[in-house]
């Protein structure tokens, strides 16, 4: 960025805390790095493909407006029985992404549902802008999110290899969830 702006990287850190950020590949699109995030995570939470039901992509930058980036993702990710559709909500998109996953969760539509957030940010700046280009790079992160019964019983839920019993584990780190 000292190449082609007028800063320098001490500049950029005292402002925003940012110490580095990625870019895309020129071929990449955004469900191309959604798809990896999302392998990532239905490994971590021993998650298969063929139990994905639903697929929630949040972008702003998605490969192309009809289909989805995330029919793009289903696709590359081979979700026969999936249903996907994008959420377009800027910096609060993964957030809203959780909660629409929830809902369909809570409602038993449901069962396994596939939540990933990307931005290829990049290619919509202006590079001769210090002040909002400092502020922006390329990534993407997903998780897996999946129905239980909780019918009364102490049902488990296995979360990264790990049992997670009694109240269910609380994606909310900042508040206490209640059943």
């Amino acid at each position: 960025m000292e190449k082609i702006l007028d800063t320098n990287d001490e500049w950029i850190y005292k402002r925003t805390g940012i110490k580095e950020r990625r870019i895309a590949a020129p071929n990449a699109n955004a469900s191309d790095l959604a798809k990896e995030a999302s392998l990532r995570a239905m490994d971590m939470g021993g998650i298969s493909i063929e139990e994905v039901d639903l697929i929630i992509m949040t972008t702003m930058t998605p490969d192309t407006a009809c289909p989805s980036g995330a029919n793009w993702l289903e696709s590359k990710l081979g979700a026969e029985k999936a249903v996907s559709f994008d959420v377009t909500a800027a910096c609060s998109g993964f957030v809203f992404g959780l909660s629409v996953a929830e809902q369909y969760l809570k409602a038993g539509t449901y069962k396994t549902a596939l939540v990933a957030s990307v931005e290829i940010m990049s290619r919509t700046l202006d590079w001769k802008d210090r002040e909002s280009c400092i502020l922006w790079g390329d990534g993407a992160g997903a998780v897996v999110l999946r129905a239980f019964d909780d019918s009364g019983g102490h049902s488990s839920l296995r979360q990264s290899g790990r049992e997670v019993s009694g109240n269910a584990f609380c994606p909310y780190p900042h508040r206490r969830c209640e059943r």
